[in-house]
């Protein structure tokens, strides 16, 4: 079946995000008297802000409520990202290549107001039909439903669209939403052998996500 949407996450993939976010976390729980280790950051990868934000305020002690959490965070990662956009080598020019032949988006688990931010500080914003953040559905990854909002978005079927994915809940939210699963391993935080193995082709980078690669899963599909 041929291939006629893209949807890509963007922590990870398009940005090199997930150890900002994790010294983020770290230094808010610190400096409110929380805590914060490196099993944390794993445990919130693909939840949405209000998940994140009430594990902060459980599991780190943090004396807050999960609203003022989820804001100083941001604002926090915007300051970040104003300073220094890490965007993933290779990500802008594998994008705007396939933004020529596909409907391109975004499903993150990464509030709106920063998806949006990281895409205009990249000059990606333009190439993107439709982004989907988990706040916007009821479960966030693993759980489908932000990678279904974003196919419906994208007017395309999920069996008709590729997911480009780097963590377990990330890989195993796409393929539960039936879409085709390219993973680009997170090298710090790596996806499971099990959530490989849900994965139609795994990359060693995003710079080996070509045209001639999407026609090739769609192929196979």
């Amino acid at each position: 079946m041929a291939i006629q949407a893209i949807v890509f996450d963007l922590d990870g993939v398009i940005l090199d995000s997930e150890e900002i976010w994790n010294s983020v976390r770290k230094d808010f729980a610190l400096a409110h008297g929380g805590r914060w280790d490196e099993h944390d950051q794993p445990a919130v990868m693909g939840a949405n802000s209000m998940q994140w934000a009430a594990y902060m305020r459980e599991a780190s002690g943090i004396p807050l409520s999960d609203e003022e959490i989820y804001a100083g965070i941001v604002q926090a990662l915007k300051e970040e990202y104003a300073r220094h956009l890490p965007l993933v080598s290779g990500a802008r020019e594998v994008i705007e290549q396939l933004a020529s032949r596909y409907r391109l988006g975004v499903a993150s688990s990464s509030p709106r107001e920063l998806i949006e931010c990281a895409l205009e500080l990249a000059g990606l914003a333009g190439h993107f039909s439709a982004v989907v953040s988990s706040d916007e559905v009821p479960v966030g990854k693993p759980a489908p439903d932000v990678y279904l909002e974003a196919c419906r978005r994208l007017e395309a079927e999920p069996e008709q669209a590729v997911a480009v994915e780097d963590s377990s809940n990330g890989i195993a939210s796409a393929a539960a939403a039936g879409l085709v699963v390219v993973a680009v391993p997170n090298s710090v935080y790596p996806p499971t052998a099990e959530a490989l193995g849900l994965a139609r082709v795994v990359l060693g980078s995003i710079s080996e996500l070509s045209p001639g690669l999407i026609a090739s899963v769609g192929a196979s599909s």
